[in-house]
């Protein structure tokens, strides 16, 4: 027999070691040499942070199709929050500049997570300009064509795991490295 009373049980939260560990991989892709040294990315505090938001923008769009997805997806937001607040205030930002970053940070990532959805659909070449416009400075054509490709294995790869692996961290981002290098 069904309790009657289920469906007022809160869901379940993803658990914090779960979030930690797919954050950790988010940061630790983008912070993979290749990028920077082969495909243009600039290596620099807004550099870091683009890609940052790239990474994080494809892990997210492949949770929207989990059941959960939209918990596990604002757990993993929060922590890319909580991260950029406490390096907005190692870094010595005050108080009260804080928030007004915070909101900038919200309104990059959503701006750009809308650009690069529309422009993954477009197709490669709309992908290439949004990846140009948004991390390279609007300059270096070619190295974001290659990150174009590799934002497309990238999320074509995550889209092929199952939930487990998703959840399980049991999962690596594909090399950044150009095809045949």
């Amino acid at each position: 027999m069904l309790w009657p009373f289920n469906h007022f049980r809160k869901p379940r939260m993803p658990s914090r070691g779960t979030i930690e560990v797919i954050y950790g991989m988010i940061v630790t892709q983008a912070r993979e040499p290749l990028f920077y040294r082969d495909l243009a990315v600039p290596d620099t505090v807004n550099g870091r942070f683009d890609l940052l938001l790239l990474h994080l923008w494809m892990v997210l769009r492949r949770m929207r199709s989990m059941q959960g997805g939209a918990d596990l997806s604002q757990a993993l937001f929060d922590r890319f929050c909580d991260d950029m607040d406490a390096n907005l205030r190692e870094m010595g930002v005050g108080d009260l500049t804080v928030p007004k970053r915070m909101q900038a940070f919200g309104e990059a990532f959503y701006g750009r997570s809308a650009a690069y959805d529309l422009a993954l659909t477009a197709g490669r070449e709309p992908l290439a300009q949004a990846l140009c416009k948004n991390i390279l400075n609007g300059e270096h054509i070619d190295e974001a064509r290659q990150l174009a490709v590799y934002a497309e294995a990238a999320t074509a790869a995550l889209e092929r795991l199952d939930e487990a692996a998703v959840l399980g961290g049991s999962w690596k981002f594909p090399s950044p490295a150009p095809a045949g290098a």
